[in-house]
C-alpha cells in the first residue's frame, strides 16, 4: 500500500518571507484536448504556488476533477469518482477536493449537492482562481463557486485568460487559439459551458508559440471548438485563420503546426491554399461531418448540406494529393431513420475517411435535441456496429495501401506497448511504428511503409 505524507491545511498556507507552501496535487482529466489544455495550465498555477504534483492519488492533499459534459459518460465517471472521494475526506478530512470544467459549469448546484464534501467548484473561464481557492479551503473550510463567463462586448473579446506559457519542454504542445462557440448545434452543450466564441489577441498567441519554441517545441497544434472561425472579434481587427497559420509558421524552431477542428462552412479557400503550399502547415484535417443525410444535418443545426461538405474534401485533395482526412459522426440523434443512417454510410463509403470519432448520440440536458423523440437505444447501438464496421474496413484497406510509401515521421520516443520500436506521427497524422535508436526522438526521419493495419502503420527509416 502507497505511503502517504500528511500534510496539515496550515502546512498550505505561506508563511513570514518568501516561503512556499508545500504539499502535492492530482489533477483527473476527461474530456477533449481543450480540457487537457486547461488541466496543464492548472498544474502550473498549483506549482506556482508551491505545490508538486501526485503520483500517485493518495499522496495528493488537493485533487482536482477536470470534467466533460459533452456526453452521459464523463459526467458519470465524475460522480463516481467524487463517490470515492467522500471516502477518502472522512479518513483524512484535511484533503482538498475541486471540481472544474464543462460539467463544473453546467451542474455546480448538483455537484454541491450530491457531493458536500468538495471544497469549490470553478467554472471553465475561472481557473486561473483556483490558486486561491486552494488557498481559501485550507484555512476556511467554506465552500466556493466560481463560474462566471465573460461578456463579449458587440464583436470585440473584451475578456480572455491569461496563460502560463513557463512550461516544462515538450517536443508537441497544445494552443488555444479560441474560446468558447457562436454555432449552438443542437446536440452540443458547448455554448453553455464555454461561453460566445471569443478570439485570443494574435500577439499572444505568437508569443505563446516563440516560448514554446525555446523550450524544444517543434510541433503545436491549434486549439478552438470552430477552429477556421478565428480573428472576428479581435479588437486588432480581423486576422483570418490562415493568416494566423502563415504568422506562425515564421516562428523559428517550430516545424509542424496542426489545428483542430475545422467546421466546414467556415473552409476558405485561402486556407486550402495555405496548407497546400506551407510546409509547415501539415497535410491533415479533422473536419466533422456528425451525419450523411442534409434532413438530419438541417435538424442538428449544422450550418452546411452533404453536397457542400463534399465540395470541400474535394478541393482538399486536389490541392493537397494525399491529405489525411479525419471526422467526427454521430448515429442515432433524434429522429434519424434507417434510410437516413444509411445515407451516412454511403457518404462515408464515398468520402473513405482515414479515421473517424464516432458516438451514439448522448442527450444533453438543456440542448434542444434532448428534448425532440429520441430513437431507441439498442437501435443507436447496432448502428454504430455498423458503422463501426464500415469504417474499420476502409482504415485498414487505406493504411494497407500505403505499403511502399515514405513518410516523414516527427519522433516521439520509444513505443509504451513495444519497447523495441519507436513510434511518431507522419505529416499525415498516421501512427508509424519503426525500429531504431531512441536517441532518434525529436528528429524528423523518412520512413518507409512496410505493413498497414487499423491503428496505424510499421515501417524501416531510410
Amino acid at each position: 500500500m502507497a505511503s502517504t505524507t500528511i500534510v496539515r491545511p496550515e502546512h498550505l498556507i505561506a508563511g513570514h518571507g518568501p516561503r512556499k507552501r508545500v504539499g502535492r496535487y492530482f489533477v483527473q482529466t476527461w474530456g477533449c484536448q481543450m480540457n487537457e489544455e486547461d488541466s496543464e495550465q492548472v498544474g502550473l498555477y498549483l506549482q506556482e504556488l508551491g505545490l508538486e504534483p501526485a503520483r500517485p492519488i493518495s499522496e495528493a492533499q488537493v485533487v482536482l476533477l477536470n470534467t466533460c459534459s459533452v456526453r452521459r459518460k464523463p459526467e458519470d465517471k465524475a460522480f463516481s469518482m467524487l463517490g470515492e472521494l467522500a471516502i477518502a475526506k472522512q479518513s483524512r478530512p484535511e484533503l482538498i477536493i475541486g471540481v472544474c470544467g464543462c460539467m463544473a459549469q453546467l451542474r455546480a448546484e448538483e455537484i454541491r449537492r450530491r457531493a458536500p464534501h468538495v471544497d469549490f467548484v470553478v467554472g471553465t473561464a475561472q481557473i486561473a482562481s483556483i490558486p486561491g481557492l486552494v488557498e481559501e479551503a485550507a484555512q476556511k473550510r467554506r465552500f466556493a463557486m466560481r463560474t462566471g463567463l465573460p461578456e463579449r462586448k458587440g464583436a470585440v473579446v473584451t475578456d480572455l485568460p491569461q496563460r502560463h506559457v513557463g512550461r516544462a519542454p515538450k517536443l508537441k504542445a497544445f494552443v488555444p487559439i479560441q474560446y468558447g462557440c457562436d454555432k449552438f448545434c443542437a446536440f452540443c452543450i458547448v455554448p453553455t459551458t464555454r461561453g460566445r466564441e471569443r478570439s485570443r489577441p494574435t500577439q499572444d498567441i505568437v508569443r505563446e508559440v516563440r516560448a514554446l519554441a525555446e523550450l524544444g517545441t517543434r510541433e503545436v497544434a491549434l486549439l478552438g471548438q470552430t477552429v477556421n472561425s478565428y480573428g472576428k472579434n479581435l479588437a486588432e481587427g480581423r486576422v483570418p485563420f490562415a493568416r494566423l497559420l502563415e504568422l506562425l509558421s515564421g516562428v523559428p524552431g517550430i516545424e509542424r503546426i496542426r489545428y483542430t477542428s475545422p467546421y466546414p462552412r467556415d473552409f476558405s479557400p485561402d486556407l486550402i491554399h495555405t496548407i497546400a503550399t506551407n510546409s509547415k502547415v501539415m497535410e491533415h484535417c479533422h473536419m466533422p461531418l456528425q451525419s450523411g443525410d442534409d434532413a438530419v444535418l438541417a435538424q442538428m443545426k449544422r450550418l452546411y448540406t452533404v453536397e457542400s461538405y463534399c465540395r470541400i474534401v474535394a478541393d482538399l485533395r486536389s490541392a493537397s494529393p494525399g491529405i489525411g482526412l479525419t471526422t467526427d459522426i454521430i448515429v442515432g440523434f433524434p429522429g434519424e431513420t434507417e434510410q437516413q443512417f444509411e445515407n451516412t454510410l454511403a457518404i462515408v463509403e464515398k468520402i473513405r475517411f482515414d479515421g473517424a470519432y464516432m458516438f451514439i448520440y448522448s442527450p444533453r440536458p438543456g440542448t434542444p435535441a434532448a428534448s425532440l423523440d429520441q430513437v431507441p437505444l439498442e437501435a443507436r447501438k447496432e448502428r454504430m456496429r455498423r458503422l463501426a464496421e464500415v469504417q474499420a474496413r476502409i482504415t485498414c484497406e487505406i493504411n494497407e495501401g500505403q505499403v511502399g510509401k515514405v513518410f516523414e515521421v516527427l519522433v516521439e520516443g520509444v513505443s509504451p506497448k513495444d519497447p523495441s520500436k519507436l513510434r511518431g506521427y507522419s505529416r499525415e497524422f498516421r501512427m508509424m511504428h519503426f525500429p531504431g535508436d531512441p536517441s532518434l526522438a525529436g528528429q524528423i526521419v523518412n520512413v518507409k511503409t512496410t505493413s498497414g493495419h487499423l491503428w496505424g502503420l510499421h515501417g524501416v527509416v531510410i
